[in-house]
């Protein structure tokens, strides 16, 4: 799973990923300065009506949320980009055009319903959309985690923006 993991992000960094269907990045694309704006989807228009509908299985108990957190911290390894601590700062971080998003900013789960999250994890963040240039976020459900588990890491990284 390392081995894909370094694999795609090379193919991001040194390749140049994908970039908008126009062939213009936006303003700041590649350097630091943040996250891309968080109001726009990353889900493509045709499907955001059903991705947005999707919702979790379970709530976000006690029990769900320190599964999440294993996942994320663990196999899943979220934190290698989005950082232990949820906030888009994890070593790989350094090296992706657009930081990764910060859970912690209790504005994102304003705008983004769990169904979204859940498309990106499906499909990744690759600039499906032709608004954002892809991100370096790779389609981990069905490649490295079940649906469950995903929807587990999902609510965990809500949880972070929340303040639980």
């Amino acid at each position: 799973m390392w081995r894909l993991f370094c694999a795609a992000l090379f193919g991001l960094i040194v390749l140049g990923g994908p970039s908008l269907s126009q062939g213009q990045n936006p303003s700041g694309y590649g350097q630091a300065g943040g996250e891309f704006d968080i109001k726009i989807s990353r889900v493509p228009a045709g499907e955001l009506a059903a991705a947005k509908a999707d919702k979790p299985p379970f709530g976000p108990t006690p029990e769900i949320l320190a599964e999440g957190k294993a996942i994320f911290l663990g196999r899943g390894t979220c934190f290698q980009c989005h950082g232990p601590e949820g906030k888009g700062d994890g070593g790989a971080a350094k090296v992706l055009p657009i930081q990764p998003r910060n859970f912690t900013d209790p504005r994102f789960n304003k705008v983004r319903t769990p169904g979204e999250m859940m498309w990106v994890l499906k499909n990744g963040s690759l600039g499906q959309t032709g608004k954002v240039p892809g991100t370096g976020m790779l389609p981990i459900v069905g490649q490295f985690l079940s649906e469950e588990d995903g929807w587990k890491v999902l609510l965990y990284e809500r949880s972070l923006g929340n303040g639980q």
